[in-house]
Parts: structure tokens; C-alpha cells; sequence
């Protein structure tokens, strides 16, 4: 069951992930968490360097959409100035909204992969919908409070997978 939880890359943020990178592997989509992966959860607009980041994987011709559990007035103030579409109130874990993401992009879900901060949502929910995850470490080192139980139980399962010898990173923080 913890295997569920296991992203098939970890990485420091979201900056590792290039269309080089992405293209060199088959892939044509990304779908991203937004709080805490793209920007700080209480950030309202996107940062020069996110900006950039989603001009150079849409030159590149690699579909993003975001994929949130946060409501529609948060995402959609975020994502309409990038001109970049978006899940809203996703219902993570649940396999809806990354099923609706791949439709929409319209290309194999063997050719998207799933970033995002949590193990408890993005991780757990793209492993169970059959998409390459990608864990990267939380952008801001506080939470919301409803992200906050859930991070206690991500350590709790990174210490069962680091003692099961399937990790070999730094727990995150």
C-alpha cells in the first residue's frame, strides 16, 4: 500500500523539471499542483521565474494545466494572467480531476506526468490514476491549515518508506 505514496521522481522544485528533460522521456503534458509547488500558498500571482517556466514548456509545445484543491476565485486569479487552464476544487486524491486534465490536453496519459508537494494528494493521486509523479519540496516552509495534518502524516509514511529502503533523499521538511 505505502508503494501508492512512492513518486517516481523527487526533485527540489519545480525549475528541475525542463522540456529538455520532459521531451528526452516521451513527455507532452504536465499537470501541476499550484499552493506550495508553483508559488507559496498564500501568493496570490505568479513569480517572474514561474512565468517563465510556463512560457518555456508552452514553446516548447508541452501542455500544463493546473490541477488544485483550492476553490475556483484562488486558481482561476492565478491561471487566467498565464493563460494557462485549470482544475479547481479537484477533489485530490481522487483520480476525476486527472482523468478531466488528460482529456482536456488530449494526448496519452503514458506521455503526462503529475508534480506536486504532497505525498497525501498529488503523489497518491497520480500513482493511483497511472501517471508519472514527481514530488518536489514545498516552495514555502508553512501551510495552510488544512495542509498541516497532512503533512504530519507524510512524514510518518516517509519514514515507513526510507525504513522499507525505498527512498534514499532527505525527509521533507
Amino acid at each position: 500500500m505505502y508503494r501508492l505514496f512512492l513518486p517516481n521522481e523527487y526533485v527540489k522544485d519545480i525549475f528541475r523539471v525542463t522540456p529538455e528533460k520532459l521531451k528526452s522521456n516521451g513527455i507532452r503534458g504536465v499537470i501541476t499542483d499550484l499552493d506550495n509547488t508553483l508559488v507559496e500558498w498564500d501568493r496570490p500571482d505568479a513569480t517572474a521565474e514561474i512565468i517563465e517556466w510556463m512560457r518555456d514548456m508552452r514553446d516548447a509545445g508541452i501542455h500544463v494545466t493546473i490541477v488544485s484543491n483550492n476553490n475556483e476565485e484562488r486558481v482561476k486569479a492565478f491561471s487566467d494572467p498565464l493563460g494557462i487552464p485549470f482544475i479547481h476544487r479537484a477533489r485530490k486524491p481522487m483520480g476525476k480531476a486527472f482523468r478531466q486534465a488528460v482529456r482536456q490536453m488530449g494526448i496519452p496519459k503514458e506521455q503526462v506526468v503529475v508534480i506536486g508537494d504532497q505525498l497525501l494528494t498529488d503523489i497518491f493521486g497520480g500513482n493511483r490514476s497511472g501517471l508519472h509523479t514527481v514530488l518536489v519540496v514545498p516552495v514555502a516552509s508553512s501551510d495552510g491549515w488544512a495542509t498541516r495534518f497532512n503533512r504530519k502524516v507524510e512524514r510518518m509514511i516517509m519514514r515507513k518508506l526510507k525504513n522499507q529502503g525505498l527512498i534514499d533523499w532527505e525527509e521533507i521538511k
